[in-house]
């Protein structure tokens, strides 16, 4: 931390985030600053999808666009040192909702935070994305039938999901009902707009 994060100083402290990350996240506190800190999980890793230099490139390209996301202050690929890849961002500030329904909210404020969501998914669609360096990121087009693929293989992969004739009917369904314009979707799980 000492060597990438400009004034940085301890003591310092750390808790899990708990729930609903693929890779595992920390806080780390300082009396001065927070930052986070994500890595991959140990043992067998799915494609991927717990990719966090990945990430990190997404992460500093949209910084450089001015698109509010946390700055990236390393990226750690020495196994020596970590047994794993590492990345420090910076905490971007602001409420944590861990329930959608949003209960400590009061009932009229909640649409001023899903509109607040919705701009900045529209502001993300707006952006040129190879026009900060994510030109090569990503496969264009056929991005409906790349995802129901991996999602299909891996429930099919996995004995110890057990098998359910919904999601098994669903499998057979989407492949034959993906939209005839899947080359010019929005592709917001890859960052891009290929319209």
């Amino acid at each position: 931390m000492r060597g990438n994060v400009a004034g940085f100083a301890g003591p310092l402290s750390i808790e899990q985030f708990k729930g609903g990350q693929s890779n595992p996240t920390y806080k780390l506190m300082t009396p001065n600053a927070c930052y986070v800190l994500r890595r991959k999980p140990s043992g067998p890793l799915v494609g991927n999808a717990h990719d966090v230099e990945r990430e990190a490139r997404v992460l500093q390209a949209l910084g450089q666009a001015e698109f509010p996301v946390p700055a990236v202050y390393a990226v750690c690929t020495d196994e020596a040192i970590n047994r794993l890849e590492v990345l420090h961002h910076g905490n971007g500030g602001g409420a944590i909702f861990w329930d959608a329904t949003f209960p400590q909210v009061g009932y009229t404020q909640r649409p001023a935070y899903f509109d607040a969501m919705n701009d900045t998914i529209a502001r993300l669609h707006l952006l040129q994305y190879s026009a900060f360096g994510l030109g090569d990121y990503g496969k264009p087009g056929n991005y409906f039938a790349r995802q129901i693929g991996r999602w299909s293989k891996q429930y099919l992969q996995d004995a110890d999901a057990g098998r359910d004739p919904n999601m098994d009917a669903l499998i057979e369904w989407l492949p034959a009902n993906i939209p005839a314009d899947d080359q010019a979707s929005l592709i917001h799980g890859d960052f891009r707009c290929d319209t």
